[in-house]
């Protein structure tokens, strides 16, 4: 199975969904979603999973539990959430109405030499979202499609569980290095949450 073509941007996708999102929290699987992040401005309010791949999700899904006021998006990769499908069945389980899961989908392994991928292959990952429960999985494509999307991912306006693939092409763009000191990311990220001392 081969994308549509024009595909969309990957960076400038990012760049798109994030001009809403006020004081969202956005948490980011490691290579491309990290690097496209961090190419948008480091905050506090990111944070670069530059390991554990798989986690993106369900680190999310912890964080949109225990902060309930705050939005929070998770920004992963195709291949980041295969090796995670589970986490789709434990998160629509759970529903937390302030989650939103966008998956960058080039249907390639990009960190690894850009194999192709299995959602390249006829693996749908909106398809395996609904069956796990999650209603509001949705394809997108065009620009259009993902302006009407981003509303209901990220900033104020977002109310409810939310899951977007996103098909973007394999062009590259240069890295944009998070900070990799996870004890900086760490303390930085928990006392934007809580306050300063929370790092202690």
């Amino acid at each position: 199975m081969t994308q549509q073509q024009p595909a969309l941007d990957r960076r400038a996708v990012v760049a798109r969904i994030l001009r809403q999102r006020d004081d969202s929290l956005v948490v980011a699987s490691l290579g491309n979603p990290c690097y496209d992040l961090m190419a948008q401005g480091d905050r506090p309010e990111n944070f670069y999973l530059m390991g554990a791949m798989g986690g993106c999700a369900m680190l999310a899904l912890g964080l949109a539990l225990a902060q309930p006021a705050r939005r929070v998006l998770a920004l992963v990769g195709d291949g980041e959430l295969m090796m995670a499908l589970g986490s789709l069945a434990t998160i629509a389980v759970q529903a937390p109405r302030n989650l939103s899961i966008v998956v960058i989908d080039n249907e390639h392994y990009a960190e690894t030499g850009m194999q192709a991928a299995h959602t390249g292959r006829g693996v749908d990952l909106v398809g395996v979202a609904r069956a796990a429960g999650i209603a509001s999985a949705r394809l997108v494509r065009t620009v259009d499609e993902l302006d009407e999307a981003v509303p209901a991912l990220i900033g104020r306006t977002a109310d409810g569980l939310a899951f977007v693939n996103v098909k973007v092409g394999i062009e590259d763009s240069p890295p944009a290095l998070p900070p990799r000191d996870g004890t900086f990311q760490r303390s930085r990220f928990r006392e934007n949450l809580l306050g300063a001392g929370a790092h202690a």
